[in-house]
């Protein structure tokens, strides 16, 4: 039954690890890179992430500035970062693309704060699932007289548990987003 609950473990690690990349892909009052991950432009007909064709950096708290290394790409930059819907209009100068963001209004940071949350009660339904699967099947086990009643209620008992650590840490994920995205 351990490996089993270390099965579980796994799965709702990569549930967390899930929301925690989806909160570094939303949009806070601060410049952050991980958006443009997505990012993908035709490249001599392969498609290639834009962070393999540039240097990208942040000068200032509320700017990227993105440097390809072939000039001729910038175009086809500025034109994949449009057409991802990230909310920011690159200003491309000939050289490189800044993309600057603006400060969120009081209105905007609900918003995403709303959505935030919505993420984290979805993976809080996934690591309930999780938990649900290795439930069910310790009950069909136990049905199959491969396990004993004491075993199960332990297994049960140890299943909730984990499932109440991870669900804490998606909590504090939350918190701690929701503080990060409401700082002025």
């Amino acid at each position: 039954m351990t490996d089993i609950l270390q099965e579980l473990d796994n799965k709702m690690n990569l549930a967390f690890k899930s929301l925690l990349q989806n909160f570094s892909k939303t949009r806070t009052g601060r410049a952050n890179v991980s958006f443009l991950e997505d990012v993908t432009i035709d490249y001599y007909g392969q498609q290639t992430p834009i962070k393999q064709l540039c240097s990208i950096a942040i000068p200032e708290p509320r700017l990227v500035v993105i440097q390809p290394w072939d000039k001729t790409t910038l175009p086809i930059i500025e034109k994949a970062i449009l057409a991802s819907n990230i909310g920011i209009t690159p200003d491309n100068d000939g050289n490189v693309i800044r993309l600057p963001f603006q400060p969120l209004t009081e209105e905007t940071r609900k918003e995403i704060v709303k959505k935030i949350k919505k993420m984290a009660e979805e993976a809080k339904i996934t690591i309930r699932n999780i938990r649900r699967e290795g439930n069910e099947s310790a009950k069909k086990a136990e049905k199959k007289s491969e396990i004993t009643e004491d075993d199960l209620k332990k297994f049960l008992k140890d299943n909730q548990e984990l499932t109440d650590k991870w669900v804490n840490k998606i909590g504090e994920a939350t918190k701690s987003k929701d503080r990060e995205i409401m700082e002025v």
